[in-house]
């Protein structure tokens, strides 16, 4: 006699619910305190320890769904850049608009990255981005648009060193940025000029505006 398929039923609304609420809770606890507890998380998300133990058994299954949902958005962010005819400053200048909000939103793994998931883990959550501005990157430089006395992977690695150490001063307090003065440091460290750069950044931001609420 065969055996009936096993029908998996979906998970409730309120449990869905219930995660979201807990993995937003979560970054925003995390942001202000890398060491909040998980007790701590549960309260701040209005469930109780049973619950949050039920979606994540434990600190690493949080944060690495954390590290999941950031990896996600900045392959989202990545996919919306445009071919490769965009002018390479203006295509520089999208491309550190366009993550910086994902950045921002997850920038609290930069705080966790050697304490709970590690540098390897957190340079596979970048690895997107950064092949990407990888492109970008070496076709500026063959259009001379960038400067060239570092090699591509080198000034790439250094732009990269550039955004993450600006979203750690945003993690400290020490500054706040949309984005935009983001970009245009960007700019003018792989050598395009400051006020080229800031007119650059302008006109892509107020672009870039338009799509999100064409989209929204």
């Amino acid at each position: 006699m065969a055996s009936k398929p096993v029908v998996r039923e979906p998970i409730r609304s309120n449990a869905r619910s219930n995660r979201a609420r807990i993995l937003a809770t979560a970054r925003q606890e995390l942001g202000r305190n890398p060491d909040v507890t998980l007790e701590e998380i549960a309260r701040a998300a209005g469930v109780v320890r049973r619950t949050l133990f039920g979606h994540f058994p434990g600190r690493a299954a949080l944060v690495e769904a954390i590290a999941e949902e950031a990896a996600e958005a900045l392959q989202a962010a990545v996919a919306r850049q445009p071919d490769a005819t965009e002018p390479p400053e203006r295509a520089l200048a999208r491309f550190v608009l366009t993550i910086w909000p994902v950045g921002d939103r997850y920038r609290l793994l930069l705080a966790l990255a050697r304490q709970d998931l590690g540098v390897e883990r957190v340079s596979a959550v970048l690895s997107p981005a950064r092949e990407r501005a990888a492109v970008i990157v070496e076709r500026g430089q063959r259009q001379g648009v960038f400067h060239g006395h570092l090699p591509p992977a080198v000034l790439n690695a250094g732009l990269e060193a550039l955004t993450l150490s600006l979203l750690e001063s945003v993690n400290a307090g020490a500054w706040e940025d949309d984005g935009t003065r983001t970009a245009v440091a960007t700019l003018v460290a792989a050598g395009v000029p400051e006020g080229q750069a800031a007119d650059v950044v302008e006109a892509v931001a107020a672009q870039v505006h338009e799509e999100a609420v064409g989209q929204g």
